[in-house]
């Protein structure tokens, strides 16, 4: 089933999806907003009772942070943030809580792996705040495995972009051709797809598979595979040792 769009929240206007007027996905979701910035967004544009709820959350979690007993009050404060904030704002909530409770890789496992593909999203949106090291991977890698566009989304934000090798992101830039998830959702994709050979043959080889099948090639396909090529002379130019290719 289609799955509505995820979630952005900037100071900046949005459109009817939440997605910045005029701009990209990429740089505003939660993963890409600084939490102290995240919080001053979120609640300029909340209401009153929704205002009060997430500072009493956010006090709560930073009051009795970590992982406490069976389950931690600032966990049950993850699954009210959909009801109290609204769905449009509730990845921000839900961030801003984790990160309030200073929620480390094995709270995050466990809120990922006991958690709603809403709050599975919120984790993974969070990582870049809370996780420095490549520890909490293996969530990256599970959500890459779904067929939940949201999550393959949400899953390639900074933290991937730091700690993914070279073969699991060039695949998961693929999975983004094989969903219809934007390109534009992974971040520091420039960087990363400059030069990279490997990645232009494999997309070349899905291009050529979409062409036999008589199937239209995405557009980010020729998208990326512009990426790659970034820098590179062209056929007959000088190389930058004065000898023509």
């Amino acid at each position: 089933m289609t799955q509505p769009h995820a979630t952005h929240v900037t100071p900046d206007t949005q459109d009817a999806d939440g997605t910045p007027a005029g701009q990209d996905t990429q740089g505003t979701t939660p993963a890409h907003v600084p939490p102290a910035d995240l919080r001053a967004a979120l609640t300029a544009q909340l209401g009153g009772a929704a205002r009060a709820w997430l500072d009493q959350a956010l006090d709560e979690a930073a009051a009795h942070p970590g992982t406490h007993g069976p389950i931690s009050v600032w966990e049950l404060r993850l699954a009210e943030a959909g009801r109290r904030c609204g769905p449009a704002h509730a990845d921000a909530a839900r961030v801003l809580v984790l990160h309030a409770a200073r929620a480390g890789t094995d709270a995050l496992t466990r809120v990922y792996s006991q958690g709603t593909a809403d709050e599975r999203r919120a984790v993974l949106h969070a990582l870049p705040h809370l996780v420095p090291g490549p520890d909490a991977l293996p969530l990256v890698e599970d959500a890459l495995r779904t067929n939940d566009t949201r999550l393959v989304a949400a899953a390639l934000g900074p933290y991937a972009a730091r700690h993914l090798d070279a073969h699991q992101w060039r695949h998961a830039v693929l999975k983004c051709l094989f969903t219809g998830v934007p390109v534009s959702s992974v971040a520091d994709l420039a960087r990363r797809a400059h030069g990279d050979d490997e990645l232009a043959r494999m997309l070349a080889d899905y291009a050529a598979e979409r062409t036999a099948a008589d199937r239209t090639v995405p557009e980010d396909l020729h998208r990326v595979l512009a990426l790659t090529e970034s820098g590179r002379p062209a056929p007959g130019t000088a190389d930058p040792h004065g000898k023509e290719s």
